[in-house]
């Protein structure tokens, strides 16, 4: 395939950025090697069509957890995007920074420039935030829309009850007060999706220094003693090798870059050898340190229209997809999580420590293994959930056999620490006191089984643990800090003990943002774009 000054593995949120920003010096010829194929499909691109690519093998890796023993042996269901854009391609659209309080975390870990002082700017960098009348303010080229005229109007009742629990009202949870609860915005331009994909990479494609391959699985980093050199991939049946002059960067996501760490022979010795891998280096920490918000919905009938209503009939289908194709607004424009926040829990709180959404459609009677945001119940519904912030339980991803086809073992180890189960009971008592409001006993017909209301706290747990599932928000399986002990990657996310290695992806984060995970991913692609840069700029002039 040849050479190239700098190799980056996925196209996903993360290495579109970097696509972007290193192929913008022309001297810097950039290879991209995604696993996947085109996201110019239909479902894509259609903001609520993730209810359809959801389950779709062709454009979806379709993980699967081991059993979790917190989940009553459950397996849990992770989709990751297996296409150009990677899970910004597939995912719901939400774009959250999290807390400022997240990042200051990180700096507190030892990750000098990584506080929220530090990282603020490298957001905005990114965003074009377009109001409510659509109109684009300055910035980057990543839309992130004031979709609210479009929002069904049942959100009313849910600042209603907000305000009789005297929770804070954000108009901004991307701006300087984050806390409370608000209107999500999305990454949606003139009601078609913006994902990273749209944004950094399909522009960028016009260089003649950089060059795309789809389709391309990586096998394995090749390496020159301790030096990355390049790369071995499979294409359409055969395997090529790339050399990379300057780096090999690995934005594959938290559950394939520590799966290509350890097949490339840097990971825990004992495993490698397990599998017949030659030994680059012993690095216990890749694949450990896991982290994944996990949530669970309550859902209720409703005494007035819902999204159900709107989109359970087949002629509500057709006007509504009429309505989109003529104008690209309507309910197809938007995500399902529409409203929430984050709030305190427990009076002990120091910062919020769940987050909300509140969503005017159910789908309790979807046949199983149906596309769920397709088959809203025949009756209007709608559904409060929560999910903890910041769990402290820690798992790990580790390869199950050499042959990079084979899905790793993934053990999110979920609710193993007490606080993380206080926090499940905290926010099904918020819940509960939520329903119990005048505005909520106003909207609410009856509340479907099982029922929060009649719940002690041991029931609160068991319930949770019978229909808890991932938010899709994995983090942390190369993590960031000065220890190599302890940590994959140092603050300049090099890998510890490797040359001319990078991880630029969620797996980096040293512990999991608050809320949702697509806006700080890209976050740390900017910030990461300028070392790799300011990298060559002082070796050039050495």
């Amino acid at each position: 395939m040849g050479e190239f000054d700098y190799i980056i593995v996925g196209s996903g949120s993360a290495g579109c950025v970097l696509a972007d920003r290193l192929s913008a010096d022309a001297r810097n010829r950039v290879l991209v090697l995604e696993a996947g194929g085109t996201d110019r499909r239909f479902w894509i691109k259609l903001p609520i069509g993730y209810g359809r690519t959801f389950f779709d093998e062709r454009i979806n890796w379709k993980f699967e957890t081991e059993p979790e023993q917190a989940m009553k042996g459950r397996s849990s269901y992770w989709p990751r995007g297996r296409v150009i854009g990677g899970s910004s391609s597939i995912n719901a659209l939400v774009y959250c920074r999290g807390l400022p309080s997240d990042f200051d975390s990180w700096l507190d870990k030892g990750n000098v420039g990584w506080g929220w002082t530090d990282v603020e700017s490298y957001f905005r960098r990114s965003e074009c935030r377009v109001d409510a009348e659509g109109k684009a303010g300055p910035g980057g080229p990543l839309h992130v829309s004031d979709v609210s005229r479009e929002m069904h109007p049942l959100k009313r009742h849910f600042f209603a009850a907000a305000q009789e629990m005297k929770l804070p009202y954000t108009d901004d949870f991307n701006g300087p007060t984050p806390e409370g609860v608000g209107l999500y915005q999305i990454n949606t331009r003139k009601g078609v999706r913006c994902s990273s994909a749209d944004a950094f990479l399909r522009p960028a494609l016009d260089r003649a220094n950089l060059r795309l391959e789809t389709h391309a699985l990586v096998r394995r980093v090749l390496f020159e003693g301790r030096r990355a050199v390049g790369v071995e991939f499979e294409q359409n049946g055969q395997v090529f090798t790339a050399q990379a002059a300057r780096e090999v960067i690995l934005s594959a996501g938290a559950v394939n870059t520590p799966k290509l760490l350890q097949l490339s022979g840097v990971g825990p010795a004992a495993l490698l050898r397990k599998h017949g891998i030659d030994v680059v280096l012993d690095q216990q920490a890749v694949g450990g340190q896991l982290q994944d918000h996990i949530a669970v919905s309550y859902f209720y009938k409703a005494t007035e229209p819902t999204l159900n209503d709107a989109l359970y009939p087949l002629r509500g289908k057709l006007a509504a997809g009429l309505r989109y194709v003529l104008s690209r607004k309507g309910p197809l424009s938007l995500g399902v999580n529409q409203c929430g926040g984050f709030v305190r829990s427990r009076s002990d709180a120091t910062q919020p420590n769940i987050q909300l959404y509140f969503n005017p459609i159910t789908y309790s009677t979807a046949p199983e293994g149906k596309r769920p945001l397709m088959n809203p119940d025949p009756f209007s519904g709608f559904i409060l959930s929560f999910q903890p912030c910041q769990p402290l339980s820690r798992g790990r991803i580790d390869i199950c056999s050499a042959d990079p086809k084979v899905p790793p073992a993934i053990r999110p180890n979920y609710l193993s620490e007490e606080q993380d189960i206080a926090d499940v009971i905290a926010g099904g008592r918020f819940i509960q006191k939520m329903a119990r409001t005048q505005a909520m006993r106003g909207l609410i017909k009856e509340a479907m089984p099982p029922c929060l209301d009649i719940m002690t706290d041991e029931d609160i747990v068991e319930d949770f643990r019978e229909r808890c599932g991932s938010v899709f928000h994995p983090v942390g399986t190369c993590g960031m800090g000065p220890d190599p002990r302890h940590s994959v990657v140092d603050p300049m996310l090099r890998v510890h003990g490797l040359d001319a290695l990078r991880v630029v992806d969620a797996s980096i984060f040293p512990s999991i943002t608050s809320g949702n995970t697509n806006a700080p991913t890209i976050m740390v692609a900017q910030k990461a774009a300028d070392m790799i840069l300011a990298d060559r700029l002082n070796k050039d002039a050495a």
